[in-house]
């Protein structure tokens, strides 16, 4: 059921188009993202309301931050999927991504996309009580999700920053961590 949900939202999105709001991006990441976490749910054999939730969220807010991760690969091939809505709002095109400006309102488009990734993941977390300590393995993509969240406000929102291509030395430590401590 999963594979095939996550099939069929990729068969959609085959025409290589920018989403036109982000409620469209995010039920993008529901049908993918969100999917393959209720997949991972369960063969870790969770049947739990609240880790479904948490797994909505988190897969939201994944789906998310990999548009944002992807912004200048696909501006290299002439591309931009960020939300429509969310560059008109702040005057920004996507030529003006396309030529990587880094101008005070195409970073701006950037902070509102990253708040909602943020937004998401401690919505996640805010009833992280409540779900099974048996689940959290699933959601221990959340510490990379953290990672670039942080970085890419360390740089102002310019997601063109060198910096943001580099893998990170710390993320094994800082997931070991998270994994001790029972948290995501």
């Amino acid at each position: 059921m999963w594979f095939m949900k996550i099939i069929d939202e990729r068969e959609k999105n085959l025409d290589d188009r920018a989403y036109r709001n982000i409620q469209e991006l995010e039920k993008y990441a529901e049908n993918t993202q969100s999917a393959l976490l209720y997949l991972t749910l369960e063969t870790l054999g969770v049947r739990d309301v609240h880790a479904d939730h948490a797994a909505s969220h988190i897969g939201k807010a994944q789906g998310i931050v990999t548009c944002l991760r992807a912004t200048p690969y696909h501006c290299t091939r002439q591309k931009v999927f960020l939300p429509m809505d969310i560059c008109m709002l702040h005057g920004v095109s996507q030529e003006d991504f396309i030529r990587g400006k880094q101008e005070k309102n195409v970073r701006d488009v950037i902070y509102d996309i990253a708040s909602q990734a943020h937004i998401h993941l401690e919505h996640a977390r805010s009833f992280s009580k409540k779900v099974p300590v048996k689940a959290y393995p699933a959601f221990f993509c959340t510490v990379a999700l953290d990672d670039y969240l942080c970085n890419v406000r360390k740089v102002d929102f310019n997601i063109f920053h060198p910096s943001l291509q580099r893998k990170s030395t710390l993320l094994p430590l800082h997931l070991y961590v998270r994994s001790w401590k029972k948290t995501y």
